[in-house]
């Protein structure tokens, strides 16, 4: 007998540590991909309990709260914001090294 876990379980147990969830969302951030930001949203999401939990945790509608996380979404600063609060995560910005501009002398 088989004592293999599905995939999909074993990210979300993983999802639930705040350090590899914040990981897996830079990464969909980095890939620049704003549909894979969403979806990677909606998995860490589910792993601290669904929509519906996020939804009651940060005061949005749950209706609302789906379709600014589904494919056609489009979150705003705010509600991103207050989801990655009760996901216990926030939002920085950081200085990127690669594109950075050279300052005059």
């Amino acid at each position: 007998m088989s004592t293999s876990r599905p995939f999909k379980t074993r990210q979300l147990e993983a999802l639930q540590d705040a350090e590899q969830a914040a990981l897996y969302l830079e990464e969909a951030l980095e890939a620049g991909d704003m549909d894979a930001f969403k979806l990677a949203l909606r998995n860490v999401a589910e792993a601290h309990g669904g929509v519906a939990k996020l939804a009651e945790d940060t005061d949005l509608n749950r209706e609302n709260l789906y379709r600014v996380l589904s494919s056609k979404g489009n979150p705003n600063l705010s509600t991103l914001n207050k989801v990655l609060h009760a996901l216990g995560l926030r939002i920085s910005v950081t200085i990127d090294e690669e594109d950075r501009p050279t300052q005059a002398a």
